[in-house]
């Protein structure tokens, strides 16, 4: 494998524990990768057991993973100011795999609202205003929302981030 992803972490404990997981197999196998991490936040702003994005990053940032992000669960607008927080605070590249809209249930089947287009257009914005780095899709997306994805920041370049008043370079240390 090329990066190890934990993702769709509802609680810190499951994502601090897949974490060591991870360095275990590489150890055990004398080979490491990247380790991405990524947590869910609810429409309610926090993760389930009410953990907001601040002490997320806290304590997954002393775990020392090489990319931290959100995914899941919502849809890019319910992101925004997660990963505003993220891009002034993490020391290392963010990623934002959000569904294609928010989840809901049309005719007994799942259903999400947003374009391939729409999407896009999101991320290219996260990519500029917030130094997002890692982009995709989780619940909802297709080939073709990837492709527009793909399509609308390719040769984007995410901004200097600042940290603690340093600046950082596409979220190095």
């Amino acid at each position: 494998v090329d990066v190890l992803l934990i993702e769709t972490q509802f609680d810190l404990l499951g994502a601090k524990a897949a974490m060591i997981g991870c360095r275990r197999a590489m150890a055990a196998e004398g080979r490491e990768v990247p380790i991405q991490v990524q947590v869910t936040m609810e429409v309610t702003g926090t993760m389930l057991p009410g953990t907001e994005i601040g002490a997320a990053l806290a304590a997954l940032d002393a775990m020392r993973p090489d990319v931290v992000g959100i995914n899941c669960a919502t849809g890019p607008s319910e992101m925004s100011e997660h990963l505003r927080y993220l891009g002034q605070h993490s020391r290392v590249p963010i990623a934002c795999l959000p569904n294609a809209g928010m989840p809901s249930v049309k005719d007994g089947k799942m259903h999400y609202d947003l374009t391939p287009a729409q999407l896009a257009e999101y991320q290219a914005r996260f990519v500029t205003d917030f130094g997002v780095q890692v982009v995709g899709g989780c619940c909802g997306t297709t080939v073709e929302h990837i492709g527009a994805v793909v399509e609308a920041v390719r040769g984007l370049e995410p901004p200097r981030r600042r940290r603690l008043g340093r600046e950082l370079a596409h979220g190095g240390t």
